[in-house]
């Protein structure tokens, strides 16, 4: 029953996600996805991770009519609850509470797992959900180290199921034709990339273990990770700033510029990684820097930065976030869903800030910020139902995250690092290989 119903799903058309792109995203056909929507059996979904991005991520899901969402799974009892409450109201039907998202992953109904949880549970999970036969959508970074990055990457090979990781800049519309225009010779040869994230965010204070909140599953929450007292001070959403459970900014934020300008380069895999930074602005429990800057080399004569500053918030180039594409010719600047070309006197000769039909749409249908996320999630579906090629497949979201990953190996270890371009593996660096890995809580190993 469970297969018969996989394969209507897989062979059912859609129809595209978008008419009025008009060809800008591959891979959508010309016909109104409008016309179809509510007609096909729906995707059954669980989400795993529900207390930020999640919620955010589940009133996408839930607003979409070829999906449901049967399952809400998060170890903080409140989160779980409001979610659902959420959800229900939305697409009008209750999912089930299930704390332990293992509990979800039994259920043979279940089509796609939704993983939006912290980084060092991100690709444990994933490969339990691909194992389990589930489809996966997969919040940034795709992984917490290198190793499970690989893992992830062969999991996918082995169960050969649709995992999209949460990168949703390469759904939008204009950035799709922002990086045509590179690939194509907007401003001839693109040689460097420039990409930063500014912000100005409190101190974390120094913690104190206290007893475990009744509303927190703690033992589930650290999971794969080796067991360390509770603290008040790293759950929800602190724990980024720790190098046992988070990424740091680095992978926080920088996973989604880093990866356009991977896109716009059109590379792989390094030859060298260096970084220099530090935790400067706070004397506090944080363990990643507010201040780190990571310089990636190609071996196609190219390069490309990343500068975070967490704790200052002046903009660069005007702006928060973004990338730069420096060219022999001229110049291309992304910022969100918009872009501009300079020539190399720094005219500007083009401007791109027009919305299209289907993104107003996006952004009426689930009110995200920006209104591309929606564009992502319809992406996932058409790759499940329609083997539709993914703007944000695993191979491909692995090798963003390693840049970064490896960008903190370099600042951990003091080392610039030397790596084989064709895997990103580090050569000849003991100092840098033992953050390769990580160490597991006994019989939490992720394995395929």
């Amino acid at each position: 029953m469970k297969n018969n119903r996989r394969d209507f799903i897989k062979k059912t058309v859609t129809g595209a996600t978008a008419l009025s792109l008009g060809g800008i995203l591959p891979g959508f056909s010309s016909k109104s996805y409008t016309s179809i929507m509510g007609a096909n059996e729906r995707i059954l979904v669980g989400m795993m991770g529900v207390n930020s991005r999640g919620l955010q991520l589940s009133n996408i899901f839930a607003r979409q009519k070829e999906c449901e969402i049967i399952y809400v799974s998060d170890v903080d009892t409140r989160a779980a609850a409001k979610c659902i409450d959420s959800v229900e109201k939305l697409q009008n039907n209750r999912p089930k509470a299930a704390p332990d998202f293992r509990k979800a992953l039994d259920d043979k109904q279940l089509d796609a797992m939704v993983i939006a949880v912290p980084d060092h549970w991100h690709a444990p999970a994933a490969i339990l959900a691909s194992k389990a036969g589930k489809h996966v959508y997969l919040e940034k970074p795709c992984s917490h180290n290198p190793n499970e990055g690989e893992l992830l990457v062969a999991a996918n090979k082995k169960y050969k199921n649709v995992i999209q990781m949460g990168n949703q800049r390469r759904s939008f519309p204009n950035i799709i034709a922002a990086i045509e225009e590179l690939h194509s010779g907007a401003i001839g040869r693109v040689y460097f990339a420039k990409t930063w994230y500014n912000d100005a965010r409190p101190s974390i204070g120094r913690g104190k273990e206290i007893a475990v909140p009744s509303w927190l599953d703690y033992e589930l929450w650290q999971g794969p990770a080796p067991r360390k007292p509770y603290k008040d001070n790293v759950v929800h959403y602190n724990w980024h700033w720790f190098w046992h459970w988070g990424t740091g900014e680095s992978l926080n934020n920088g996973t989604h510029f880093v990866d356009l300008a991977r896109w716009g380069l059109n590379v792989d895999y390094p030859v060298r990684v260096s970084s220099s930074g530090g935790r400067y602005h706070y004397q506090d429990d944080q363990e990643t820097p507010d201040t780190q800057v990571i310089t990636m080399e190609f071996n196609n004569n190219t390069s490309m930065a990343w500068e975070g500053r967490s704790c200052n918030g002046y903009p660069t180039e005007g702006r928060a976030v973004g990338v730069i594409f420096y060219g022999d010719k001229g110049t291309l600047s992304i910022a969100e869903n918009t872009y501009k070309i300079f020539d190399l006197g720094n005219k500007l000769v083009k401007d791109v800030t027009n919305k299209s039909e289907v993104e107003s749409n996006a952004i009426n249908r689930s009110n995200p910020s920006p209104g591309g996320d929606v564009l992502h999630v319809l992406n996932f579906f058409d790759g499940i139902k329609n083997e539709a090629r993914l703007h944000a497949d695993i191979l491909g979201g692995h090798q963003s995250t390693l840049l970064v990953q490896l960008g903190n190996i370099a600042l951990r270890s003091g080392n610039t690092l030397h790596l084989d371009p064709t895997n990103g593996h580090i050569k000849d660096d003991p100092a840098a290989l033992k953050y390769w890995s990580r160490e597991y809580q006994p019989g939490w190993e992720p394995k395929i």
